[in-house]
C-alpha cells in the first residue's frame, strides 16, 4: 500500500517543490517506487522532474475532472526514475469546475486509490494557498511534510499550517498527521537560523526530521536543466542531503 504525503506550507517560497522532486528522486535512488503530483498550476514539480508541461496530452487537471485515470494521465520521469502526475496553467481553471461536482474535496483520493498497490510513496506538491486543490492533497495524504526555513516569519507560517492540518484532520481525514518539518536553505553561519532551529527541536522535538537540508546553490541550479539536484549534481551536499532524508522518511515509515 502506498504511503501518501503531501509537501505543504502556506508560506510560498519555501523550498516545497525543491523537497518534492528532491526527495522523489532520492526515494527512487533507494529502490522505491514513487509517484509525484503536482497540484500547483504553474507546474513546477513537472518541469523539474524533466517532464514538459506544454507538451502533457493528459495532466492532473483531467484526473481531478474524472476524464482520465492516473494511469493514463503519468508519465515517467526517465532520468530521476520516478512517475509524474504532471500539472500546466489548465489546473487553475479546475478550481470553479470542482465546486460543482460531488465530493470535490476527495477526487484525487478516489483517483489515487485505483493506484495505491503500484507505489511506495506518493508525493503531493501542493500550492502555497489553501485552496480547493490543497484540500484535495490533504484529503488523500496520510500525513503532512513541512519544509520550512529557519526564520522567525516561517514560525509564524507554521502555526497557520498547523491549525489547517488540525481543521482537516477532524473534519475530512482522520489519518492526516503532521510526519515531520524539514529544515530547508539552512546556514549554519547565521545565528538566527540557528536560534529558530533549537526553537522548533524544542518544540516540537520528534516531528523535526533529524535531516537538515543546508543552503546549496547546485540545487538551485538543477530545475533550469530539467532534473533533480539529486540528479543533476549527486556529489553536492544538497543532493547528499536529499539522500539521506529519503532513508530517514523510509525508516520513519516502517515505525508508523
Amino acid at each position: 500500500m502506498a504511503k501518501i504525503f503531501c509537501i505543504a506550507n502556506q508560506k510560498g517560497g519555501v523550498g516545497k517543490t525543491t523537497t518534492t522532486v528532491n526527495l522523489a528522486a532520492g526515494l527512487a535512488q533507494i529502490g522505491q517506487r514513487v509517484l509525484v503530483v503536482d497540484l500547483d498550476p504553474q507546474g513546477n514539480a513537472t518541469m523539474g522532474s524533466g517532464v514538459d508541461k506544454r507538451a502533457l496530452p493528459l495532466t492532473v487537471y483531467d484526473v481531478l475532472l474524472g476524464s482520465a485515470s492516473v494511469a493514463e494521465a503519468r508519465r515517467p520521469s526517465e532520468k530521476a526514475g520516478y512517475d509524474v502526475l504532471g500539472a500546466n496553467r489548465e489546473l487553475a481553471g479546475a478550481e470553479v469546475e470542482l465546486v460543482e461536482l460531488e465530493q470535490r474535496d476527495k477526487r484525487l483520493k478516489a483517483a489515487l486509490a485505483v493506484v495505491d498497490a503500484s507505489y511506495d510513496f506518493v508525493l503531493i506538491d501542493c500550492p502555497p494557498s489553501l485552496s480547493l486543490l490543497t484540500l484535495n492533497g490533504l484529503c488523500s495524504a496520510h500525513g503532512v511534510i513541512v519544509p520550512m526555513q529557519c526564520e522567525y516569519f516561517a514560525l509564524e507560517g507554521l502555526s497557520d499550517l498547523v491549525n489547517t492540518i488540525k481543521q482537516v484532520h477532524a473534519n475530512l481525514n482522520r489519518d492526516l498527521q503532521i510526519i515531520g518539518l524539514l529544515r530547508v536553505m539552512y546556514d549554519p553561519r547565521i545565528t538566527l537560523q540557528a536560534q529558530v532551529s533549537d526553537q522548533l527541536k524544542a518544540h516540537f522535538d520528534d516531528k523535526v526530521f533529524n535531516t537538515v537540508i543546508p543552503r546549496n546553490v547546485r540545487l538551485a541550479e538543477a530545475p533550469s536543466y530539467g532534473l533533480p539536484g539529486v540528479v543533476f549534481d549527486p556529489a553536492s551536499k544538497g543532493a547528499q542531503a536529499f539522500v539521506d532524508f529519503a532513508r530517514e522518511m523510509v525508516e520513519r515509515i516502517r515505525g508508523m
